[in-house]
């Protein structure tokens, strides 16, 4: 599928989990219900998808967590806080560097409406 269809399909599911969910809750629920929906409909999509490090001859196999991979081409970093700040945003291009994907979203769901908060990352 291509790249901009299946963000533009994960971003639809996100929608859908937050119109019925709202803001306030913690991020693990949006994470497992966001999951449900993208497995639901046929996505591959890893959960808490561990992200080694390595670094010269050091491999952390555990480094990092992101919270949801689709399809092995898209890091899905869920948010529930007041708003996003810079090391939101270091923390999508770290995991994208990471794990080789091209395309991020970084989606914070303690929010009124999706449409506003929603950063997509190319690297």
């Amino acid at each position: 599928m291509d790249i901009n269809k299946l963000t533009e399909k994960i971003l639809g599911f996100a929608f859908q989990v937050h119109s019925v969910l709202g803001p306030g809750l913690l991020e693990s629920a949006y994470e497992e219900c966001l999951f449900y929906e993208l497995t639901k409909e046929g996505f591959s999509v890893s959960k808490q998808k561990e992200i080694p490090l390595v670094y010269k001859e050091i491999k952390l196999e555990r480094g990092y967590r992101a919270d949801l991979v689709a399809d092995n081409k898209v890091v899905i970093e869920i948010k529930s806080i007041d708003a996003i700040n810079d090391i939101h945003v270091a923390q999508m291009l770290t995991y994208l560097r990471l794990t080789k994907c091209q395309i991020g979203l970084l989606i914070n769901f303690n929010v009124k409406s999706l449409k506003d908060v929603i950063r997509r990352f190319i690297l």
